[in-house]
């Protein structure tokens, strides 16, 4: 089981999938993660796209911590129904939202708005070609906010991601096999 760290619902227990499906982020990850967006700021009202969202633990977290609205994207339907169950458990389903989709599927059939923080934590070993895509996709679809941060988890093995016109390198914090990129939307 993975918890809520702080917040309104700081502590409380989410349900996450069985079997090596998925790779949730550790506390200690999400820790790091949550204080980094804090130290820039206060997360209320902030509109939060968590991709490849697993549990939902990270788009939950934000929720807790004031963000909305939250949208987290899952692509594996099972997991979805947990990330829904869990949800309905911490009551925010008037602020958090999930489509059971693949990126490209999404952005056709979420809402359109512009996210101020993206997470994005996808298989460690998707290609660097494919999370490029899903970054351009980010830019060209008009899914960021002016000055929106980009949050990328890797394995520590992974390269640097390959950022397109739009986004750059803020910097990067390896959490042992965990490195967080942080990255930020840039509008001229």
């Amino acid at each position: 089981m993975t918890r809520i760290i702080a917040g309104e619902h700081g502590g409380r227990r989410l349900a996450t999938p069985t079997g090596d499906r998925t790779r949730p982020t550790s506390d200690r990850v999400r820790e790091a993660l949550f204080g980094a967006l804090v130290a820039s700021g206060d997360l209320t009202d902030l509109a939060f796209l968590d991709l490849y969202a697993g549990s939902g633990a990270v788009g939950l977290e934000a929720a807790s911590r004031g963000a909305t609205p939250v949208l987290l994207i899952e692509s594996h339907q099972p997991t979805a129904r947990i990330i829904k169950r869990n949800i309905a458990t911490l009551r925010v389903d008037d602020r958090v939202e999930v489509v059971a989709a693949t990126l490209p599927q999404a952005v056709k059939r979420a809402a359109p708005r512009r996210f101020d923080v993206v997470y994005i934590d996808p298989p460690y070993d998707l290609p660097q070609r494919e999370l490029t895509e899903v970054l351009t996709a980010l830019v060209t679809g008009d899914w960021l906010a002016e000055d929106a941060d980009v949050i990328v988890e890797r394995s520590s093995r992974s390269d640097e991601p390959d950022w397109p016109n739009g986004l750059a390198t803020v910097r990067s914090r390896r959490y042992g096999e965990s490195t967080l990129w942080y990255g930020r939307a840039l509008w001229t």
